[in-house]
């Protein structure tokens, strides 16, 4: 008896020695209060904020680059080097009114010549930029008539016109840009019109900024943000608790619970409006994926209450359509997520002429929970659908989905890149879309009608429509609503953007 005793007295001892380390664990900063480190998940492998469109640019594309106009924490457009815009009625032409106080992170002072240099650069076919697709087919011509004024004039209508330049046309100084000797050259001493401005990059390891101090607009609360590269979502959670770091993103579920009973450490959870799914290569002649039942009886056949319950540890939502439900228009509440019914999705495949399912493979980048991809595999299984799961690293999976190289089927999530569903409408439902290998005339039409509309209203209308064919037609595999999962020391004052994919670091301070 007295031998257990000593025993529970030493486990105490460990247990208060424990808890003492981690009640200290971010009693100071990762470097010192003018600094915070960010472990991020995902490298930063170029910092072109014309040319980039993955999930690198989210982490550093606000801080570094100012556009025309931007979105507020409700993602409401606001003007940033853009004074005012004034469209025309007929929506063919935009003139915008600039700021005549900005300066670029090089002493440079910003003028119409930079704003026209910036659109013209991101339709260059030769920049490559990932931003072209969203104005190659509506951008007729941009001019500089005077030294604060910029006209943009359309071929065409585009309802969403001012969304796109909040979210893809970062600004850039034309002199600086075109003096260097290639695009890629650029991606390596990056200048912007932003807060921060660039001092290191350590592929693979890291990227510092540092307080542009002849900022126009209100100074950072920090003098250096440094991002950390941490692949490992558990080895960012160990980061933060040895005080490598001081706030990390991508936290798994599995690891909120452990981090939220740390004294010191706070989790921060919000909506990304994204959609978390499996995109099919639905239109492969001669492929089960080709037929409508096959698409159907995969959404029946997992049960997403329960992945979201069990796997993802309660941070996840239903979805009922491929938009998510944080989106501002498009949302219909009279949809319903997939009714979970084994028995109804091995009617649909037997109908569909695979009453003993079919082999397949489904990939999945490194970036989601594996266990998430394995339980979407384990639910096909018991239909007879038996799909092989491949785990790529991010950057080879990009690559390949980029490329319709990601097939027969992918776990992919489209992030929100402006606040409206075009985005992932266009992005993955459309013929023409970057991501797309899905085509429906119905929603095609819908498409081409929801480019000239801009009443809000009339909009919301039109996307609940595509919304519902999309969903009745298997257009995905519905998984669940993402939420950015974030770990912080307490002592961090920092507000994310609601609802989107990219992060707000503007307003970050320590206590």
């Amino acid at each position: 008896m007295q031998s257990m005793r000593k025993q529970a007295g030493k486990m105490a001892l460990c247990l208060f020695l424990a808890g003492g380390v981690l009640a200290t664990a971010h009693a100071k900063p990762a470097v010192d209060k003018d600094t915070i480190v960010f472990g991020i998940g995902r490298d930063i492998a170029m910092l072109d904020a014309q040319v980039d469109n993955t999930g690198n640019s989210d982490r550093y594309a606000w801080q570094l680059f100012d556009n025309l106009y931007t979105f507020d924490k409700k993602g409401m457009l606001k003007p940033q080097l853009a004074t005012s815009v004034t469209p025309s009625a007929d929506g063919m032409e935009y003139r915008f009114t600039l700021r005549k106080d900005v300066k670029f992170h090089n002493g440079e002072p910003m003028t119409s010549a930079d704003v026209k240099y910036s659109f013209e650069r991101i339709l260059d076919p030769a920049v490559k930029s990932t931003r072209r697709p969203y104005f190659a087919d509506t951008v007729d011509s941009v001019s500089a008539p005077d030294k604060y004024t910029v006209v943009v004039r359309m071929k065409k209508p585009d309802a969403v016109f001012m969304n796109k330049i909040a979210a893809f046309v970062a600004i850039v100084p034309k002199a600086y840009t075109e003096s260097l000797p290639s695009v890629e050259a650029f991606s390596r001493a990056p200048v912007g019109a932003g807060p921060y401005k660039f001092v290191s990059h350590k592929i693979g390891q890291s990227v510092e900024l540092e307080r542009f101090d002849e900022y126009y607009g209100d100074k950072p609360g920090i003098k250096r943000l440094i991002f950390k590269f941490v692949p490992e979502a558990s080895n960012r959670v160990n980061a933060l608790l040895k005080n490598e770091v001081d706030m990390a993103d991508g936290i798994a579920p599995v690891d909120v619970a452990r981090v939220k009973a740390t004294p010191g450490l706070d989790v921060v959870s919000v909506p990304m409006g994204s959609p978390l799914n499996v995109r099919l290569y639905a239109n492969v002649p001669g492929t089960p994926l080709n037929d409508k039942r096959v698409r159907l009886a995969l959404n029946h056949a997992i049960d997403t209450q329960a992945i979201i319950k069990n796997v993802m540890h309660g941070i996840g939502q239903p979805l009922t359509s491929y938009i998510s439900a944080y989106y501002p228009i498009g949302v219909d509440p009279a949809l319903k997520p997939f009714k979970y019914d084994p028995a109804l999705a091995r009617k649909l495949l037997a109908d569909a002429g695979y009453p003993k399912g079919f082999e397949t493979e489904l990939l999945s980048p490194t970036s989601y929970p594996k266990e998430v991809t394995e339980a979407v595999a384990a639910y096909w299984s018991a239909i007879g659908v038996r799909a092989k799961v491949r785990l790529l690293d991010y950057p080879a999976w990009n690559r390949l989905n980029n490329t319709h190289k990601s097939g027969p089927m992918t776990v992919m999530q489209y992030s929100n890149a402006m606040y409206d569903p075009i985005t992932p409408i266009a992005g993955t439902a459309s013929k023409n879309g970057t991501w797309s290998d899905y085509f429906n005339p119905e929603v095609e039409k819908l498409i081409e009608e929801t480019n000239g509309t801009s009443d809000p209203a009339a909009r919301d209308k039109l996307f609940r429509q595509i919304a519902k064919l999309l969903r009745d037609d298997g257009h995905a595999v519905l998984i669940s609503e993402l939420f950015s999962v974030f770990a912080k020391s307490k002592d961090i004052v920092w507000e994310p953007q609601r609802g989107y994919a990219f992060y707000d670091l503007r307003t970050v301070k320590w206590k």
